[in-house]
């Protein structure tokens, strides 16, 4: 007796699996991967550069369902397109190259190519398809997941504001620190969490920043946590605080409420869409336009000063982690794009 297993093939960046360089678009690749071998999917996960492409798609048999990250596909035409006569390519895009009026001609080739595209979030399918002439069929969402969690933060330390984000310009670390200036008469430290090295032009500029504001011990460039210490950080912080000034979801905002922590984050991008308001209506956090330091301050001086404004955001985010995805959601709308042509091989019972 035998039983039958789809196969599909994830291409993702070859950093993937480094924990020294987490990103949103990593851990997706990582826990799609393995939602969809829970759901009865033989996954092979490659891990490459761009430059090595067309060596991993020529190696792969005629038919064979493949899943390209957009960082190692969107750039290489001259390898997606004639494969896509070959094999059924799902376009995973992240972070569209392109924008409405200025589109990524090397992106439009691969979306054209590809069978289907799958964006994190709605917001980013209305850019995608705003950018390129594609049919909207074609493009579908398939919204990050979370890992349940009981470990949820005691809400006691109001003043310890979390940033779990690579330190570069994009993530808005500068329009924090700038918001922070008008606060120092307030009780608080920031714990900036996430990779360092990815502008250090940037990092260099930031701490001196805090050092000539006098801030430096109050601003804390911690570099990258993963597992229980990233666990602990969401557990002891009063609120996730993400300043940027682009998103087309934003993960670590529902990795900060599935632990209940509160958020207040620009309203850019799919921020809003990941945010969400719990069942009930209630607030898990605010938003204030992007790269506006006036608001963003004027938000956290009201979650340091206001109990009340606390305990109904802190409320909230309890009740919305219960409402969160799971990803073998994400991995069910994945695989709907898979199915049509996936192959299948026959394992023993």
């Amino acid at each position: 007796m035998s039983g039958r297993r789809r196969v599909v093939h994830v291409v993702a960046p070859a950093g993937v699996d480094d924990p020294a360089e987490p990103s949103g678009g990593n851990t997706y690749d990582r826990q799609l991967s393995g939602a969809l071998e829970a759901l009865g999917w033989t996954v092979h996960l490659h891990r490459t550069r761009a430059a090595g492409l067309r060596d991993v798609l020529a190696a792969l048999e005629p038919g064979s369902a493949v899943v390209l990250d957009g960082l190692v596909a969107s750039g290489q035409p001259r390898v997606v397109v004639p494969q896509s006569h070959v094999l059924r390519l799902v376009l995973l895009l992240h972070l569209p190259r392109g924008r409405p009026g200025h589109p990524d001609a090397a992106e439009a080739a691969v979306v054209a190519a590809v069978s289907s595209v799958v964006t994190p979030s709605e917001w980013c399918r209305r850019l995608v398809l705003a950018t390129y002439p594609v049919p909207p069929a074609k493009v579908r969402v398939a919204i990050p997941g979370v890992v349940p969690t009981d470990r949820v933060t005691a809400g006691a330390d109001r003043g310890t504001l979390l940033v779990v984000a690579a330190v570069t310009r994009s993530k808005g670390h500068d329009v924090l620190l700038h918001a922070l200036r008008d606060l120092v008469d307030l009780p608080w430290r920031v714990r900036c969490v996430g990779p360092l090295t990815r502008d250090p032009s940037f990092v260099s500029a930031l701490a001196e920043a805090a050092r000539s504001a006098g801030l430096a011990d109050r601003f804390l460039l911690e570099g990258p946590l993963v597992g229980d210490l990233l666990t602990e950080a969401y557990t002891s912080a009063g609120v996730l605080v993400l300043p940027s000034r682009g998103e087309t979801y934003g993960m670590v905002l529902t990795e900060a409420l599935a632990h209940g922590l509160p958020v207040v984050a620009s309203a850019v991008g799919g921020t809003a869409e990941a945010l969400g308001l719990a069942p009930t209506g209630a607030r898990p956090g605010l938003l204030v336009p992007p790269n506006d330091a006036d608001a963003l301050g004027a938000a956290l001086r009201s979650w340091l000063t206001d109990a009340g404004l606390r305990a109904e955001l802190r409320a909230g985010a309890l009740v919305r982690r219960r409402d969160l995805p799971r990803w073998d959601a994400t991995a069910r709308q994945v695989a709907a794009t898979l199915t049509p042509a996936a192959s299948d091989v026959r394992t023993p019972a």
